[in-house]
């Protein structure tokens, strides 16, 4: 191992890397990523895709400094797949990934866009490896954080890591949706997992004025990041911040198995937008507020949608020039899609960093375009 594979060099490359993404702007952060050290943090082993599946890649069967460099790279490692643990495959296996270490630079982004600066009291949502919570402890005092992991396995081994590497924050094994209200109030709450909804166990155990760093999300696998920040009422308001970016749902979120799609009679009309519009990062956004209990799936000819809740199906095919929908069921899915993306258009088809959230006392939850009185969208409860 030479002197630019060492952990050391490593993890200062990291931090440059992040640095150029314009990342770790408070000298806190880049010293805690030049001091945390993620190879430990991932074990014995991690999936790497390959096509549609996971092959599993053991530090045992690897060169040390390939090892390192995988661990410092600013990419996602899945560790867990529909439960498996990277350590116990023994060859590629598909599924759904259940785990991960989270790229840093979104780790470090969500961390920053929080505001949280040392003796800020945190609630992290989603302990994983580990990693993510011994940043956060490094910059505000892990006496200050507690950590949530719905594993109980993955739970035990985030413990182990963090005790070993000399951190010892607050780790609690249940649903992270719940919060940990025997060591409320916080000052902010970063959730690694997203949710289709803000729960309420959050919004109550977090001060006024405290904030809520979250991934909104759904069953289209559309996201957005926003933070949000608690009223003296009992209410919450916030923008997107327009990035990129997706987590896993929540497993109490997650999608319910799907119905079969089968191309069914029912009703068929002209459809008034492409369905190609769906492509774009804000428009699928879009379709996901409008049809919360659906699921997206594209095909060759345009794009189908079927609703888990009542089956209700609606798909595309192109007609010349233009695009012909099928509808079925006692939902029209596409209509509801379809006029929503109508009214995003007719507000001049913006990206999310034009879109805003408000929890309101009832906690009614509305996601709206440019201000509470334009184009909105009620959250599933």
């Amino acid at each position: 191992m030479n002197a630019d594979t060492t952990p050391v060099s490593l993890r200062r490359a990291l931090a440059d890397t992040l640095a150029a993404k314009g990342l770790l702007t408070e000298p806190a952060w880049r010293t805690a990523v030049e001091s945390v050290p993620r190879h430990h943090f991932l074990g014995t082993s991690v999936f790497r895709p390959q096509g549609t599946a996971w092959e599993p890649v053991h530090r045992a069967r690897t060169d040390d400094a390939a090892w390192l460099r995988l661990a410092y790279s600013d990419e996602t490692l899945v560790t867990q797949v529909d439960g498996i643990a990277a350590a116990d495959a023994t060859s590629p296996v598909t599924g759904r990934p259940t785990s991960s270490s989270t790229l840093p630079s979104l780790v470090l982004r969500m961390a920053e866009l929080s505001g949280v600066s040392a003796g800020d009291r945190v609630l992290w949502v989603g302990t994983g490896t580990g990693y993510s919570t011994a940043l956060v402890s490094h910059v505000v005092g892990a006496e200050n954080v507690t950590s949530i992991e719905y594993d109980p396995q993955l739970a035990q081994s985030a413990a182990d890591r963090l005790h070993h590497a000399g951190y010892h924050p607050h780790l609690v094994t249940g649903d992270g949706l719940q919060g940990h209200s025997a060591n409320a109030e916080y000052d902010a709450l970063v959730a690694t997992c997203a949710v289709r909804s803000v729960p309420v166990s959050w919004m109550r155990q977090v001060r006024d004025g405290g904030t809520l760093t979250i991934t909104l999300s759904g069953w289209m696998l559309a996201s957005g990041l926003i933070r949000l920040t608690l009223g003296d009422d009992g209410s919450a308001t916030g923008r997107f911040a327009g990035d990129r970016i997706s987590f896993m749902l929540a497993r109490p979120h997650e999608r319910p198995p799907r119905p079969t799609f089968f191309r069914r009679c029912g009703t068929k009309r002209r459809a008034r937008v492409d369905p190609g519009l769906l492509d774009d990062w804000t428009a699928q956004f879009v379709a996901q507020l409008a049809a919360p209990s659906a699921e997206l799936m594209t095909m060759d000819d345009g794009v189908i949608l079927v609703d888990t809740a009542t089956g209700s199906q609606a798909w595309t095919e192109r007609r010349g020039s233009s695009w012909d929908v099928h509808q079925h069921g006692p939902l029209s899915i596409w209509n509801q899609v379809e006029e929503s993306l109508i009214r995003w258009q007719e507000a001049g088809a913006p990206d999310q960093s034009a879109f805003g959230m408000t929890v309101a006392p009832d906690l009614v939850q509305t996601v709206w375009i440019n201000d509470p009185d334009g184009p909105s969208w009620q959250l599933p409860a």
